[in-house]
């Protein structure tokens, strides 16, 4: 191996190196520019479900004659 060979051999191993080390990923931990926002539709749906569904019962139980 030649001196010139060795030389070339470095460059592009530098130049391989400094491209691999440009295209490392980063990770930013930012807060964000606006609120949350949690949507609550889905509990308040299922306690009126649970409400519902315990008058029926009640209603059912009071009037078993009805079905």
């Amino acid at each position: 191996m030649t001196y010139r060979d060795t030389i070339y051999t470095a460059a592009v191993t530098m130049v391989a190196a400094s491209l691999l080390l440009a295209c490392a990923p980063t990770v930013k931990v930012q807060a964000p520019d606006k609120p949350i926002e949690i949507n609550m539709n889905v509990k308040i749906e299922h306690e009126i479900r649970v409400k519902v569904e315990k008058d029926i019962d009640n209603l059912l139980s009071e009037n078993k004659g009805l079905f």
